[in-house]
């Protein structure tokens, strides 16, 4: 085996790896390794480089591209302020549990603790907000840490993983050879479940009397096999099935046994069923704060399974009656085996459905229209009646608009919904759209924004005309910051400090002066053709779709409520509420 150099053996090892596109930008830091890109392609190799236009964006199209294809994404940027400004990106994928690897320049290792030119501790900085990290000083070492990133990133709990190369190791030569499996020392995660715990859950779900199946996203990142097995053990036990804003695909919405998404916007039925429950199966979701709600009074009169491949993650907020660490889709498949050997009969759930029908009936998800306004809501109808039958993909940034767009754009199939949940991060929902769309050539991408969020990242707009990505911006603008707005309307009374977009660009000049299609949409009788003229288009476009500037995003749970303090309707088309409309159920 004849020497290389360091850039050649992280090239080399992202090519063994099956690697096909990185997203990145680059920077002195990094310069050996966009060298190394350039020859190898000059070579005929097809590991593919997406020039972003900002690192945040690198990381998002990375998050947006491993979600919608399974893949891990990788990011490549230099150091400094490259590295700084992809820790929003990081942090991101930590929360939601994305397989990625973020290769960072460093400067030379003689100079690390120097403050040398774009020099920051990133390994230091990203510590907390990746899975695992690493700095390589050894360019012998390169290839086997990037192939070990790699394992720790897409197994077990995915996450983000970090290699900080510094500039020297990226010169310096080695020899590599491809590591065979990955068997770490300490890092193992537990896959199979204890078959007597699946048992024992089986029979809990043959006994009870009020079941839930409460989803989450780790259903989706367990491959498309669990997902069908949670409608197989679903169509078994008769039990109503809700999810978290992250799991929403892994059930198909069209099922009479999908309840809707739960928690601070889910729908009135998800969150009574689960109060009312005498049996909650998580399964591959963590319960997080939007879900529970007021802790002491999330699903009283229930016992409690969790299904988790994190063993971290059990106990860590609600008390857990029998806890399993496991891969979800591997628990999954034992409980339908299981329950299908002992030939359990389908429970008798109807008065659990009766009592359900009688939630639904409250059409929590209505809403108001005076024929003048478009709201949000129509808009987001509209758009799934015209594309759904496409499967498209969806992605959203943050705020009312991704609310509604979850509330009301119905998803049959996992891998379909790519949405910021845990940190919450505008400026997410262009780039991963960019992602989704590099890695599922063929698929329509959707991106449901605000006019406030998609400024956070919207130089990308000239990333996909350079990659000639026929994506698609479907803006819901109300001039304002929706959700913040909404928060001061209910909770300060009004004062709506900083809320309000003032100056926005107009979105369609805008979007022309990038190279994309500019349509707006202004009144109710405009939707249906501006979505078809959107959705005609064979390159990128934007939509610029105005709607009610007041309307408030419901159903909702008021922050440190229960499930039962539910605010339901309002009229959302003046943004007044009157007093029934306040009063909480």
């Amino acid at each position: 085996m004849t020497e290389r150099s360091g850039a050649d053996i992280l090239v080399e090892a992202l090519v063994d790896l099956g690697v096909e596109v990185v997203f990145g930008y680059p920077g002195g830091a990094v310069l050996p390794i966009y060298d190394a890109l350039f020859r190898h392609n000059v070579a005929g190799g097809r590991l593919r480089h997406i020039l972003v236009r900002h690192e945040q964006a690198a990381t998002h199209a990375a998050e947006g591209y491993a979600r919608s294809t399974g893949k891990p994404g990788v990011v490549l940027v230099t150091s400094g302020p490259g590295a700084t400004n992809a820790v929003t990106g990081i942090t991101d994928a930590l929360m939601d549990s994305i397989p990625m690897v973020v290769i960072t320049g460093q400067v030379p290792t003689a100079l690390i603790g120097t403050d040398a030119f774009q020099e920051a501790d990133t390994v230091g900085i990203t510590r907390h907000c990746s899975k695992h990290n690493y700095l390589v000083k050894d360019p012998a070492r390169l290839g086997s840490v990037i192939h070990e990133a790699f394992h720790i990133a897409t197994s077990g709990r995915p996450g983000p993983v970090v290699v900080d190369v510094p500039k020297d190791v990226q010169v310096a030569t080695a020899r590599y050879t491809k590591p065979g499996p990955i068997q770490h020392k300490t890092y193992r995660p537990q896959v199979k479940a204890d078959r007597g715990a699946v048992e024992q859950l089986v029979d809990m779900l043959a006994a009870a009397e009020r079941p839930v199946l409460y989803t989450g996203g780790g259903v989706i990142n367990s491959g498309p096999g669990a997902s069908q097995l949670l409608c197989e053990l679903a169509r078994l036990t008769g039990a109503p099935v809700t999810s978290t804003l992250m799991g929403l695909g892994a059930f198909p919405a069209s099922s009479p046994q999908w309840l809707g998404m739960l928690g601070m916007h889910g729908t009135y039925e998800a969150n009574m069923a689960m109060n009312q429950a005498d049996l909650v199966v998580a399964l591959g979701s963590r319960f997080d704060d939007r879900v529970t709600g007021r802790l002491d009074a999330f699903s009283p009169h229930s016992r409690k399974v969790h299904v988790d491949i994190d063993r971290s993650s059990i106990n860590k907020t609600v008390r857990i009656d029998l806890p399993i660490v496991a891969d979800v889709g591997h628990a999954l498949e034992d409980a339908v085996r299981i329950w299908k050997s002992r030939q359990h009969p389908k429970p008798d759930t109807t008065d659990w459905w009766n009592r359900i029908a009688g939630w639904r009936a409250r059409g929590c998800l209505d809403f108001p229209e005076d024929g003048v306004a478009i709201m949000p809501q129509r808009a987001v109808r509209a758009l799934w009646a015209a594309a759904h039958t496409r499967n498209p993909i969806i992605t959203t940034e943050v705020g009312q608009h991704q609310m509604w767009a979850a509330q009301h754009f119905g998803f049959e199939l996992p891998n379909k919904w790519l949405t910021s949940g845990g940190l919450g991060t505008m400026g997410y929902g262009l780039p991963a759209a960019i992602g989704a769309q590099l890695g599922n050539p063929n698929a329509l991408v959707i991106d449901i924004a605000g006019e406030a969020s998609i400024q956070m990242n919207i130089q990308e707009l000239a990333t996909a005309k350079q990659y000639r990505l026929p994506v698609k911006i479907f803006i819901l603008n109300n001039e304002y910051m929706g959700m913040v707005r909404q928060w001061q309307e209910l909770t300060y009374e009004s004062r709506y400090a900083e809320s309000y977009s003032d100056s926005l660009p107009d979105f369609v000049k805008l979007g022309e002066a990038y190279g994309w299609k500019g349509i707006r949409i202004s009144a109710p009788g405009e939707l249906d053709d501006g979505i078809a003229d959107m959705l005609a288009h064979d390159g990128p476009a934007i939509v610029d779709c105005r709607v009610a500037q007041l309307a408030n995003c419901f159903p909702m749970i008021p922050s440190g409520a229960a499930h039962t303090d539910m605010i339901l309707q309002a009229n959302e088309v003046s943004g007044t509420m009157d007093d029934e409309a306040k009063a909480l159920v």
